[in-house]
């Protein structure tokens, strides 16, 4: 059943700021009428916006504030001027218990950076994760970390399986989910020595609460191989970075084919609706949104330069994340992934 949540929302943040993220809230709120918004921003062009939507204004509650994160803004500056910022604002109404989800399309790193200043990491985890949904031919999957850090542990590995399987629980109702390492091939003597350790760990602790299918390749992550894709941040950023752009080539390719002759337009037009269900599984804006996992408090990353849809798919994430419970049952996971280890550990030492 639909609970009452309250999302606090970035307005300035993204490409395009209130005229963006008022209507995509509008839209959020249309298909789940128990939320309910903070705005945080510049106070008259927010209400600017709300004017034009009465029902999502009688929802909503403005803060003012005239400073704004840059999005070219290098987070260390962000950090030290950040105070008082709507971004700023934004994550703190979750620290304070405001509200229950933050919400930006704004600058990342600063937004990462904010975050775990503000909200604090779950405790056993040092580098939190930015987690995405990825489609797949059979439905979707979770892919982490694609890009919140450069690196990662063969701990820091094992940690953003246990985190992507919690958010795969919550979000697809999946109680064991089936989790993969990205690497450059299926055998064991693949890949550097920290995905190849995670390999051991993952696959030598008995009782997670994750299918671990150990490696799988690249191009299995859009076949649906597994629930959960677990890659160290700089990989799995090239890899998103990656599919979005070959969406947008297929689509040219299509456009320019379906145009070229009288017979091939004749053709589009015959096939139009297959198109057109084409198009929609392929739009980014269908699956915008990423969540900052491994911190006491939900943060949803949108894209910064999607349009009212796109940021509204950005809010629906976040409302199902807030509906999830997902912080305590993640903070259990982890204690418990510690103390197996530390149990094998004392076990092989003596």
């Amino acid at each position: 059943m639909s609970q009452p949540r309250t999302i606090a929302l970035d307005a300035m943040g993204g490409d395009h700021g209130p005229s963006v993220v008022i209507p995509g809230a509008a839209l959020s709120l249309e298909r789940s009428p128990a939320l309910s918004f903070i705005f945080y921003g510049d106070e008259p062009a927010i209400r600017a916006e709300l004017e034009r939507l009465p029902a999502l204004a009688a929802k909503s509650r403005v803060v003012h504030t005239d400073r704004v994160v840059d999005m070219s803004e290098k987070p260390s500056q962000a950090l030290r001027r950040g105070k008082g910022t709507s971004l700023w604002m934004t994550i703190d109404a979750v620290r304070n218990g405001e509200a229950d989800v933050a919400v930006s399309a704004g600058n990342t790193g600063a937004f990462m950076a904010m975050s775990k200043l503000i909200l604090r990491p779950i405790k056993g985890i040092e580098r939190p994760a930015l987690a995405a949904i990825w489609p797949t031919v059979n439905a979707e999957c979770i892919v982490l970390d694609v890009g919140a850090n450069i690196g990662a542990s063969s701990r820091e590995l094992c940690h953003l399986a246990l985190m992507g399987a919690a958010m795969a629980r919550a979000l697809f109702h999946i109680e064991r989910p089936t989790v993969g390492l990205l690497n450059v091939g299926v055998e064991e003597v693949k890949g550097v020595d920290e995905v190849r350790e995670a390999h051991s760990i993952l696959k030598g602790t008995a009782e997670l609460p994750l299918d671990y299918r150990g490696f799988i390749e690249g191009d299995q992550i859009g076949q649906g191989s597994v629930d959960v894709v677990v890659v160290e941040g700089f990989a799995g950023n090239i890899a998103l970075k990656t599919a979005e752009g070959t969406a947008k080539q297929i689509a040219q390719y299509l456009r320019a084919a379906m145009r070229r002759t009288w017979l091939s337009k004749l053709g589009a037009v015959l096939a139009s609706g297959g198109f057109r269900v084409l198009k929609e599984k392929m739009d980014p804006r269908r699956v915008n949104g990423g969540t900052f996992l491994g911190l006491n408090g939900i943060a949803v990353k949108s894209h910064g330069g999607t349009d009212a849809l796109g940021f509204a798919s950005a809010v629906d994430l976040a409302y199902e994340m807030a509906q999830s419970h997902l912080i305590p049952r993640l903070t259990a996971d982890l204690t418990a992934f510690h103390h197996k280890l530390e149990a094998t550990t004392d076990t092989t030492a003596g």
